[in-house]
């Protein structure tokens, strides 16, 4: 009887080593790494897709054709996705439990279902009878989506050529197995397979499927970098469980642009796209109080208005403490010390606290010009005119740099009843012919500081 070999895999990169080891040398985290059986058949035709032998082409000699899409019937995610789900793809959603990524896809298949194409919905988690508790409470009912509660990767692949699908949804790919791998379900080498094999049946048939993954507590996918490698695109929800809203970016898109966002609410009925997010950001807005201006930002190709405040108060204790809700905290930090050095701005000893209403995440460097201004509106206890906007990036010597996409940001302002506009004055060409809006140029964070606080 031949000998049973066996490797110790890193559950959280899928590195491989011949002996259990306490730290993994590629990712540096602790006891994470699990005995599995090697799997010689797996292991060399993993990320073969089965087609014809093709011959190299010169590429000035290939012809495209669009990629052929259709729609989910829901706007935001198609705007996510780059304009509908393309035929063959193959598209990763993940996000905290509880957020609603069953929710969403249940109601694509249902969408889908309705415009005449076939939807397999395969569960590894819930009974059909859970999901059809879901589906009633939805009101979805269409007899081209079928429910299959199977975690069985064979199993699963002999109903997919029965029902002959054109959509696809696993919710999720931790929990489904293939017998020929002895690890368990949810381990890398399960993860890795399951995946390689639904690529294959997208890309080889032509199906569209959506595959669910788990978050690990970091907030980042389950199981190793290569699942997001392997597949078209990458979506992340995005927003609190005890907060209405939720959001949607896409972080990798083979087929649109990446960094798109879709705004949803949570509501009885299922998900509701928001259309007009900016206007439900700042609907809320206080009056009268110090600590909060309005910044326009770009998510993908849409400018959002969005409410950021600051609570600058004097410190109880030694060092102070600073905490940041929805923007880095390092940026944070390297701001205060732009607004101590070059504004005389003396906050070293104060708690200082920065949050992003509605549970929005901000990366773009153009907040930073409102991030200073909010903290030293708080901390002077000065209020800021409620129709100013303010748009700009903040250099290290406390100057204002220039930001992209300027006339949508002002445009966005204009829409929605904003007359005075902060941009960074490199910013101010081409911009001479904006009516019914007062744009102020500013060079540096003090004149920026000049003209909020003191005009």
């Amino acid at each position: 009887m031949a000998k049973i070999k066996s490797k110790y895999v890193c559950q959280s990169c899928g590195y491989e080593s011949v002996r259990w080891i306490g730290k993994c040398p590629e990712c540096n985290d602790w006891n994470t790494f699990v005995e599995e059986i090697e799997d010689k058949k797996s292991k060399h035709d993993l990320f073969i897709i089965e087609k014809e032998v093709q011959k190299p082409v010169p590429i000035n000699k290939l012809e495209i054709n669009e990629q052929e899409r259709f729609s989910t019937c829901i706007n935001e995610l198609d705007r996510v996705l780059g304009g509908g789900v393309v035929k063959g793809s193959l598209i990763l959603a993940g996000g905290d439990p509880g957020i609603g990524k069953s929710t969403l896809l249940i109601q694509v298949a249902e969408n889908v279902a309705k415009s005449g194409k076939k939807v397999l919905y395969a569960s590894g988690e819930e009974s059909i009878y859970q999901i059809k508790m879901r589906a009633k409470r939805l009101d979805i009912e269409s007899e081209n989506l079928y429910i299959f509660a199977e975690n069985n990767l064979d199993i699963i692949e002999k109903q997919i050529d029965n029902i002959k699908p054109d959509m696809i949804i696993v919710d999720s790919i931790q929990t489904v197995y293939s017998p020929q791998i002895t690890s368990t379900p949810g381990s890398v080498s399960q993860i890795k397979e399951g995946t390689s094999r639904f690529m294959k049946i997208s890309k080889k048939v032509g199906i569209s499927t959506f595959i669910v993954g788990h978050v690990t507590k970091e907030g980042s996918l389950a199981g190793p970098k290569i699942l997001e490698h392997m597949v078209d695109a990458v979506l992340y929800f995005e927003g609190e469980r005890y907060n209405t809203y939720r959001m949607i970016r896409a972080v990798k898109n083979r087929f649109g642009s990446t960094n798109e966002l879709g705004v949803f609410e949570m509501r009885d009925k299922g998900l509701i796209e928001v259309e007009n997010p900016s206007k439900i950001l700042i609907s809320e807005k206080p009056k009268g109080v110090s600590g909060s201006v309005i910044v326009a930002t770009i998510e993908g190709t849409r400018p959002m208005l969005v409410e950021l405040q600051a609570l600058v108060c004097p410190t109880n204790f030694g060092i102070p403490k600073r905490a940041a809700t929805g923007v880095d905290y390092n940026r944070v930090s390297l701001l205060m010390a732009v607004l101590e050095k070059r504004a005389g701005m003396q906050i070293q000893n104060q708690d200082i606290y920065i949050n992003v209403v509605g549970g929005i995440k901000l990366n773009e460097p153009a907040i930073d010009l409102g991030i200073v201004i909010s903290i030293a509106s708080s901390f002077r206890n000065i209020e800021i005119n409620e129709k100013t906007v303010a748009i700009g990036e903040v250099g290290l010597t406390g100057e204002i740099r220039g930001v992209s996409f300027i006339e949508k940001r002002i445009a966005e302002c204009k829409k929605l009843g904003f007359n005075r506009v902060i941009v960074p004055k490199s910013n101010l060409k081409g911009l001479e012919n904006m009516d019914d809006i007062k744009i102020v140029g500013v060079e540096n964070i003090r004149e920026a500081l000049d003209f909020v606080l003191g005009g």
